[in-house]
């Protein structure tokens, strides 16, 4: 896992385009189909913490978890008077809590930067270990067919004043690895712009492998959605999202 740094200064100006209130909105109806109307909540792989935000003005209790002091930084900075968020520094391969949540959600394709399948076997045994019973867990993930149709091979790029990115993807498709090979130039004093380069690794799991690894963790697949929406997993989904739950420690 490769933890956000230099980009993490501009993450949120270049996600501005990600509709954060409406995926808040479609979490919410998600946990309130399975009675989650309130509780502790972990958001794990919060990164800017901008869903944990949001989710604690719906009423739950949130911790955020991420791998990046860089991210967490900015998530702190932009945490208001009177929110008791709790975030923690933690690899999510490893994370430990106080006790235990009524949901675990993770979203923005954390899940595919898990690029073990051991790893990711273990992700899912700690969040049925810190999971009351029956609890939920809400994830979504990058599909193969994103990675091999879509990303692989493609390079993306944004000029703004305050910075810019250029983004290449090359995706192994035996492996199911993207590539991202991060070039940012951010704005720094006297308008001067410094260089930073970052490689980051996604890998993509079919549902298939999804429901394998969550059942051998000892989790109930429930169901997966074509994301946002609740239609079921189409071939070419970009995006899905995946619900298990608790299923005995």
């Amino acid at each position: 896992m490769e933890a956000y740094t230099s980009f993490a200064q501009v993450y949120d100006l270049f996600m501005d385009n990600v509709p954060y209130e409406e995926w808040c909105e479609y979490i919410k109806s998600l946990l309130k189909e399975y009675k989650i109307e309130d509780g502790l909540v972990l958001d794990l792989g919060c990164g800017t913490g901008k869903l944990t935000r949001l989710l604690e003005d719906a009423g739950y209790d949130m911790i955020g978890i991420d791998y990046s002091e860089e991210m967490l930084e900015i998530a702190r900075e932009h945490q208001e008077e009177g929110s008791n968020i709790l975030y923690l520094l933690q690899d999510m391969r490893e994370f430990e809590l106080y006790g235990t949540v009524r949901a675990v959600v993770s979203v923005c394709d954390s899940m595919n930067y898990i690029t073990e399948e051991e790893d990711l076997l273990q992700v899912f045994r700690l969040v049925n270990n810190y999971l009351d019973p029956k609890g939920l867990f809400i994830f979504d993930l990058n599909t193969v067919y994103k990675y091999k149709e879509l990303l692989g091979e493609t390079t993306i790029s944004e000029n703004r004043e305050e910075g810019s990115f250029i983004w290449d993807n090359y995706y192994e498709e035996e492996e199911q690895i993207n590539e991202y090979d991060l070039t940012l130039f951010i704005k720094e004093k006297d308008n001067l712009y410094r260089k930073y380069e970052e490689t980051h690794f996604q890998k993509a799991y079919t549902l298939e492998k999804v429901k394998e690894l969550l059942e051998k963790a000892g989790m109930e697949f429930v169901t997966a959605y074509d994301a946002f929406t609740r239609d079921a997993v189409k071939e070419d989904s970009e995006r899905i999202y995946v619900i298990a739950k608790e299923n005995g420690k």
